[in-house]
């Protein structure tokens, strides 16, 4: 005889989400729990939804302000399935309240290599950048713990989430998104976001595009609205075989400048090694119409056309 939806896992998850949509964060957290046990006490269970029920009771710590027992959550959470977004942000949320600013850091700055699209830890990243400034002085970097490097695997799972299951997520990210994109930086968060991009350009001279990236990152969370920032991201991606990022950055600078010649002729390299041939050329038409006498733009193009041939 199957058991009622209530004794299953789904179905206690099932109450705890509502629960937690009515404002019920202590019974939420009560259903969790019962789900935990009941799928711990199965043997093999599976560890996604292990990690989400961890995640999901963490979240309601972090609303009812236990942030210690929020972060253990996420831990475990992420121990079940490394990467994860959402314990990520939780477990920063609270780092950041316990005033523990490297750790809440180290976190948002993962979540920015899974996606640099995240609204609140783009958001995050900024505060605690400012905090971080402010009690450790100008040598901050420095004194930071390491952070993981997100493999490829964890990039793609993203993905996928976001482009299948969860459209309406993807939807109310991208609008969070153009939030961020729209507000106007304070002239010191310009200042600051020229000398971080600075010492980008210094480090790409020395061959160091890693940390330029890293740089850059961090300027463009002061001030999105250089275009050049962008361009020079993206000749960092090229340099790593990192050709869809440079895509995506050539087309942020873009959207800023129309006319940026850099911009057009890196996007097209990167089409290229892409093996995407016709929007390879369409950029290198673009660029020919502001500088029709560009050499290397003249040379792309005929590389690109042999390809075609």
């Amino acid at each position: 005889m199957a058991p009622k939806l209530s004794d299953s896992v789904e179905g206690l998850r099932a109450a705890g989400n509502q629960s937690f949509r009515n404002g019920q964060y202590a019974e939420a957290a009560a259903l969790y729990e019962r789900a935990l046990r009941l799928l711990q006490a199965r043997g093999a269970g599976d560890p996604g939804e292990e990690s989400v029920l961890y995640s999901n009771r963490a979240a309601c710590h972090l609303k009812d302000g236990n942030c210690t027992d929020c972060i253990k959550d996420c831990t475990s959470a992420l121990a079940l399935v490394p990467f994860s977004i959402k314990p990520l942000l939780r477990r920063a949320s609270a780092y950041e309240a316990l005033e523990k600013y490297p750790l809440a850091y180290v976190d948002y700055k993962t979540v920015l290599q899974i996606d640099n699209s995240v609204a609140s830890a783009l958001e995050g990243i900024n505060r605690i950048t400012r905090a971080l400034m402010d009690s450790l002085g100008p040598d901050w970097r420095l004194k930071l713990p390491s952070i993981p490097v997100v493999p490829v695997s964890a990039q793609k799972r993203w993905n996928s989430l976001s482009s299948g299951n969860h459209k309406e997520t993807a939807k109310s990210k991208s609008k969070e998104t153009t939030n961020t994109k729209s507000r106007v930086p304070s002239a010191g968060d310009v200042e600051r976001a020229r000398v971080l991009k600075e010492e980008g350009n210094e480090l790409v001279k020395k061959g160091h595009h890693k940390k330029a990236i890293e740089k850059y990152n961090e300027s463009l969370l002061f001030s999105n609205l250089e275009s050049a920032t962008y361009s020079n991201r993206a000749l960092c991606h090229l340099v790593l075989k990192q050709y869809k990022e440079a895509v995506k950055d050539c087309t942020e600078a873009l959207q800023l400048d129309g006319k940026n010649v850099k911009a057009f002729y890196r996007r097209a390299q990167a089409y290229k090694a892409l093996k995407d041939y016709k929007s390879s050329l369409a950029d290198i038409s673009s660029l020919l119409q502001i500088e029709p006498k560009n050499g290397p733009a003249q040379r792309l193009q005929q590389e690109v056309n042999q390809n075609l041939n």
